[in-house]
């Protein structure tokens, strides 16, 4: 992956060193008002050159914990991104902008889209992102906050442009599937394509936001579902085909039931059956074991023909 972020690599002190200078220079201060006192002129004139000093060498401390960074501008020129966990300090005139390079959640909210045979659903995206180019992040996309906005209004910023992009990328993917395999006989749908639709979508992310310096590490369809329009039809329509494939089982089952049953009589030649009597006792049993309702048995003291 090309990237345009660089190390920082300009001077900087350890904070604490320079803490101990600055002590040092109010301690000279302090002398300098004692041992020239006879001198104001001398006196006004060092003081203000060591007050200066110390209030300009307050100004460059900055503090980094982990994951966290500091992208150093100076005069509107990019110097590197300062990823060193510690306090440290550095010249004054670098313009230290936060960023956080920690993963984040962000759960999109269902939307409506429509699938690859044109059926209205209703489709949730959840996923983990984090920053991973902090030059692309700060300079390639416009983040609508100026120079002196905070750290969490350019984050929010961000993840605003990762949730527009992540809608853009759903309804993408969403087309290319049917909801399932009822009309269509896919290998991969999205409600079986599992792992494999959401790999797309993870590729389709990265794509999209590889412009942003911004990485997916994650991302999951967390809601799937047809639109409220059409849930009922659909229902319908899925209680239909179960029904159809339970009679097909129950017929299965009752055709090799009737098989076995007359093999048995004609193996064990327990009564001999002609074709008519054969065709009555594969229809009756077939009514028997396909029926709804459970069959109320009537009995014959006669023969099969009374």
């Amino acid at each position: 992956m090309n990237t345009q972020e660089k190390e920082f690599k300009g001077f900087r002190l350890s904070g604490f060193f320079m803490i101990l200078i600055q002590i040092i220079i109010i301690a000279a201060m302090i002398f300098v008002g004692y041992r020239f006192e006879n001198n104001e002129g001398l006196v006004i004139a060092l003081e203000m050159v060591l007050f200066t000093i110390l209030i300009f060498s307050l100004i460059g401390f900055v503090m980094i914990e982990p994951n966290e960074a500091r992208v150093m501008i100076f005069f509107g020129k990019y110097k590197g991104t300062l990823k060193q966990n510690g306090f440290f300090w550095v010249n004054p005139f670098y313009v230290k902008k936060k960023l956080v390079i920690r993963a984040r959640n962000l759960d999109i909210e269902p939307i409506k889209v429509n699938d690859k045979k044109g059926n209205p659903v209703m489709i949730g995206l959840i996923l983990v992102w984090r920053i991973k180019d902090t030059y692309k992040v700060m300079f390639d996309i416009d983040n609508k906050t100026d120079a002196q906005s905070k750290m969490n209004e350019r984050m929010n910023s961000y993840q605003q442009f990762v949730a527009i992009q992540s809608d853009a990328a759903l309804r993408n993917i969403a087309g290319q599937f049917a909801y399932d395999n009822n009309e269509i006989d896919d290998d991969i749908t999205l409600r079986s394509g599992g792992e494999e639709v959401n790999d797309r979508l993870e590729m389709e992310l990265n794509k999209r936001l590889f412009l942003a310096g911004i990485e997916v590490v994650e991302a999951r369809i967390n809601y799937l579902a047809y639109a409220p329009e059409i849930a009922a039809v659909m229902l319908r329509r899925q209680q239909a085909s179960a029904i159809i494939a339970a009679r097909e089982k129950i017929v299965e089952g009752a055709v090799s039931m009737v098989k076995m049953a007359l093999d048995k009589l004609s193996t064990e030649e327990i009564v001999e059956l002609d074709d008519d009597k054969k065709a009555a006792m594969v229809s009756n049993l077939l009514v028997v074991l396909c029926a709804d309702e459970q069959a109320k048995p009537v009995v014959n003291t006669g023969t099969l023909y009374q």
